[in-house]
């Protein structure tokens, strides 16, 4: 269903600096973050290429614990769908997910617990595409602690997300997306905002018709290389 160059960048290992971890009791858990799950979907498959729907969305146990918060834990069901470029096939992928909120309040730990279940639950169903969504880190065999060095993203795969990211433009030396949140009402666009040198840029599709918006966050036009730019000196003040 994918095309060759969508087949080539699922098959790539999965670079090091996007895989993250945590304690628990005694075992090393490794994980990749729900945002950077779809940031690379987006990437891959395109914006409005892939969605999601809550299937089942239920509480699980409840209780407080020695610091009297409480602890309310849900499970989630999720179904994704990923449709290729022509929208004319698609593939389901379903899966479940656990959530514990923790907070003083209910109302925050519901809030907490049921979000945490659905981005679980998300992030399982996207791992039976391959290794850039974390399939690799379900291997017991792989040191993934020790790959912090020598498991480089490929040049080849930073050039194939980027030509999902802005089919008309090529934008040389792009490093990390900068915080979704930051830009929100771009990003519900379908825009994405990256680091380029000193300044942070703004790429995505039919990006000109969207100027208004981008202008609203303080970015400006520059004719020469066709983008739209804001000095990262801007942006932290």
């Amino acid at each position: 269903m994918f095309n060759d160059k969508q087949n080539q960048v699922l098959a790539y290992e999965l670079d090091s600096s996007r895989i993250k971890s945590r304690s628990k009791g005694n075992i090393t858990l490794f994980y990749i973050e729900g945002f950077n799950i779809i940031e690379t979907a987006n990437k891959i498959f395109g914006y409005g290429n892939w969605s999601y729907t809550i299937s089942k969305l239920e509480q699980v146990s409840q209780e407080q614990n020695q610091n009297q918060n409480n602890v309310i834990c849900y499970k989630a069901v999720v179904n994704v769908t990923v449709h290729d470029l022509t929208h004319s096939k698609s593939v389901t992928r379903e899966d479940v997910g656990f959530g514990t909120g923790i907070a003083k309040t209910l109302a925050d730990a519901h809030e907490s617990g049921a979000k945490e279940a659905v981005t679980d639950a998300i992030k399982r169903a996207f791992r039976t595409f391959g290794n850039q969504f974390g399939n690799s880190l379900y291997d017991k065999s792989r040191q993934h602690q020790n790959q912090t060095t020598n498991m480089q993203q490929p040049q080849q795969m930073q050039q194939s997300q980027q030509s999902y990211q802005q089919p008309t433009q090529q934008i040389p030396q792009m490093t990390q997306s900068h915080t979704p949140m930051d830009y929100s009402s771009l990003y519900n666009l379908g825009l994405t905002v990256v680091e380029q040198g000193q300044n942070l840029i703004v790429v995505g599709d039919d990006i000109f018709s969207k100027k208004d918006s981008i202008k609203a966050c303080g970015f400006r036009w520059d004719g020469a290389s066709k983008l739209w730019y804001k000095s990262i000196e801007q942006q932290a003040a």
